[in-house]
Parts: structure tokens; C-alpha cells; sequence
């Protein structure tokens, strides 16, 4: 839960888009977006989650190289995070559309990383186990999303001035890299 946790609220393509719609539609108007966000993750996870488990019966290296892989993913993009951080663009006003966003979550690495190092290898084996995961999944996933388009209508409405997007992406990229880190620390232990 807590690996699910972290790498849903860390900042990427899916929350900068529901946080974008928040700002430019509010919470009431833009709270759909989260049942597409969880719509495109289901799939892509689930594709991913079924590829790597029959893949891994003929080809036993790749659990070990996907958590790698994750590791380093998850390294980057705390480094890549913390270089780039930047203010949330209020401008253009266009609408968050669903398709762009199912897309976005659809197309979004975390999926694999999601499919391939945090959910159980069991979940995608076993239909219970995997309603489960998914079920705990979606419990996560629905207030994390509406949390990013809070985030983006308070921004939005002026009651968020003392805080600084450039200092939230900073810390989320810290929290980020220790996450990699314990990824990398559970390979050898």
C-alpha cells in the first residue's frame, strides 16, 4: 500500500493533468477525471501485469531486470523532478478532455512499474488475488486523484499563494529517490 501510495502522488503526465483540470474546471467538474485515470491504469496495468507473468515462465531473468529497471526509472525521474521543477502553467485555458487523460494514464510508465515491482506476480495468476490488489488500488487511487484536482482549483483560486509548486515537485523528487533506493535495497535482501 505504501509503495502504491507514494507513486501515485508523486507529480507525472496523469496528476499534472488532473491538477491542470482542477485548475481550469474546478473540483466538482473535473472529479470525473479520476474514474478515467483509474479506467486507463486498470488496463494498462493489467496488460502489463499479464505480459510480465507469462513472459516470466520462459524468460526467469525478467522480475529481477523489470524491479531493476523500476529502480532506475524511479531514479531518474526524481532526478529529472528535481532539475525540472517548474510552476504550474495556468495557461491555456482548454478543457482536460477524457480521452487525453485515459490516453495519458493509459501510455504512463508507472503502469509497468505498478504491474512489475508492486503489485504481487500472484495478482495477475490469480483472479482473487488480483481483485484484491485492484481493490486496494482503486481505494488509493480515487482520493489521490481528486487530492491532485483540489490541489490544482485551490491553486487556481488564489488560496494556495504561500505555496510553491517548484518546492512541492522538489520534495516529491526526495521522496522519489528514497523510494529507488528502498526498491534497489529489497533486490539483496
Amino acid at each position: 500500500m505504501l509503495g502504491i501510495t507514494i507513486v501515485l502522488m508523486m507529480p507525472g503526465p496523469t496528476n499534472t493533468l488532473l491538477a491542470a483540470a482542477g485548475l481550469r474546471q474546478g473540483v466538482k467538474r473535473a472529479a470525473r477525471l479520476a474514474g478515467v485515470e483509474l479506467a486507463g491504469y486498470v488496463v494498462s496495468i493489467s496488460a502489463w501485469g499479464c505480459f510480465l507473468t507469462h513472459a516470466a515462465h520462459s524468460l526467469i531473468w525478467l522480475p529481477i531486470f523489470v524491479r531493476i529497471v523500476s529502480c532506475l526509472y524511479i531514479a531518474y525521474l526524481a532526478v529529472r523532478m528535481w532539475r525540472s521543477a517548474v510552476v504550474l502553467q495556468t495557461s491555456p485555458q482548454t478543457a482536460i478532455g477524457l480521452r487525453t487523460l485515459f490516453v495519458a494514464t493509459l501510455l504512463n510508465p508507472k503502469a509497468i512499474l505498478f504491474a512489475g515491482t508492486i503489485f504481487p506476480s500472484a495478482a495477475f495468476a490469480d483472479g482473487s488475488t488480483y481483485l484484491s490488489a485492484m481493490g486496494i488500488f482503486t481505494a488509493l487511487l480515487i482520493p489521490i486523484g481528486l487530492a491532485w484536482i483540489a490541489f490544482g482549483a485551490a491553486l487556481g483560486s488564489g488560496r494556495l499563494m504561500w505555496i510553491s509548486t517548484e518546492g512541492v515537485q522538489r520534495c516529491a523528487s526526495i521522496v522519489l529517490g528514497a523510494f529507488s533506493v528502498s526498491l534497489a535495497w529489497s533486490l539483496f535482501h
